[in-house]
């Protein structure tokens, strides 16, 4: 019992792995769009805190000259804002990272010209300096890594360069600044090396999840197939079987063409299985495609029958191992009627309704007892029957002493 429970749960997960290049699409991301969400909420987060403070010393900050007071804010707050609403609702993040790493380096050049005639302590720091590393890590986000490196460089030693033109090259402020540019770079480098390891890792576990549900899913398929051969193989084994009674009781010149083209279709199907457990191409058809292979199969037969078509304005397709499973079964019962009736009053019909596909095959013949069939007699059992129960569709045999009428039908959204 508990190796059947174990069997039954494992048949249950299998069935759950997905076995198509659709359903497998966004495996190989599952982690780095984690960790990815991960990343932006934090920069989110830490660019809050630095934005309110470098906003409640840029408030009243006479850094720069009162003209360029609010142009600057303006500049350098409201892609922040940007960055941060981005990130915190994780859309968009790229797109406004890098508007605020664009518009800091604008902020950084502008600076010098904004500050012309005022010389800060070398020991108090600007506004600007809390937005440093806010920068880097926007570029982090939105940026390639060769980009993020760049701009982890290049904003630290810019907002150097700027300190020393404002403190006007005097000693005591370049030491200081070169301590806050020294500061800058270790954290830009920080965060730049996170950010990587983290993506790094998260692309090698998706990597390898992806390489695993391929493999499983390689296997699951390679089951069905297995699976779905057997089961055909079983089908095709009856109708070589009756291809073989029909030979071997065909004495006329019209049973023995009807025992020649029974038998070229079990070969045919035979070869087709070979290459393709569903017996040929599975390109879609409809009730046109159906009507002629008919037609096609009636001609080999030996006969001259026309099929009647009735489709629909607007067709849906039918998966082609469908199609080929219906017209085979067809096939047999036109068969039938050519062997048994002598194809006397033969009609056939194809007829695509609203939601279903049926087919209909009618002789004028003597008839038969259904219930009296002998087991042997593989052609309506097999052949017509089994076959369409197989793709989820029903054959109705209804025959009397005025005639034979097989209806085929199979109705979409079935098989």
């Amino acid at each position: 019992m508990a190796a059947d429970t174990s069997s039954s749960m494992l048949d249950g997960a299998w069935e759950q792995i997905p076995s198509t290049r659709e359903a497998t699409q966004g495996i190989g991301s599952f982690t780095r769009t984690r960790v990815e969400r991960i990343i932006t909420f934090a920069a989110g987060l830490g660019s809050l805190v630095l934005g309110l403070q470098s906003f409640l010393f840029a408030i009243d900050s006479t850094d720069q000259l009162p003209q360029w007071h609010l142009p600057l804010m303006l500049l350098a707050f409201v892609p922040l804002a940007v960055l941060i609403l981005t990130c915190l609702i994780g859309r968009g993040m790229r797109v406004g990272g890098a508007l605020f790493a664009v518009a800091y380096v604008v902020l950084l050049a502008l600076w010098p010209v904004a500050t012309d005639g005022i010389v800060p302590p070398p020991t108090v720091q600007p506004w600007i300096w809390f937005l440093v590393n806010v920068a880097t890590l926007a570029a982090v986000i939105a940026f390639p890594l060769p980009l993020q490196i760049v701009w982890t460089i290049l904003v630290p030693l810019m907002f150097g360069v700027v300190r020393v033109i404002e403190g006007e090259f005097s000693r005591e402020n370049f030491f200081a600044t070169s301590l806050d540019v020294s500061f800058a770079l270790i954290l830009g480098g920080v965060l730049l090396a996170l950010g990587w390891l983290f993506r790094s890792m998260a692309a090698n576990v998706d990597e390898t999840r992806a390489r695993a549900v391929s493999s499983y899913a390689d296997a699951a398929a390679t089951e069905a197939v297995e699976q779905e051969r057997a089961e055909l193989a079983a089908l095709m084994h009856d109708s070589v079987l009756a291809a073989l009674i029909a030979a071997e009781r065909a004495h006329t010149p019209r049973e023995q063409t009807l025992s020649a083209g029974m038998a070229r279709d079990a070969l045919t199907r035979l070869a087709n299985t070979e290459q393709d457990p569903r017996e040929g191409s599975d390109a879609p058809g409809d009730a046109a495609t159906i009507a002629h292979d008919l037609e096609a199969a009636v001609s080999d037969l030996g006969a001259n029958v026309p099929v009647t078509l009735i489709a629909a304005e607007n067709p849906e397709p039918v998966p082609g191992r469908i199609c080929r499973a219906l017209t085979l079964a067809a096939t047999q019962g036109i068969a039938n009627a050519l062997q048994h009736a002598d194809g006397v009053g033969l009609a056939v019909s194809v007829q695509d309704r609203k939601g279903e596909m049926q087919i209909s095959v009618h002789d004028n013949g003597g008839g038969f007892d259904l219930d009296n069939v002998a087991n042997d007699r593989l052609g309506i059992k097999a052949s017509i029957i089994a076959r369409v129960a197989a793709v989820g569709g029903r054959a109705d045999i209804h025959s009397t002493e005025e005639g034979t009428s097989v209806l085929i039908t199979w109705r979409r959204g079935v098989a």
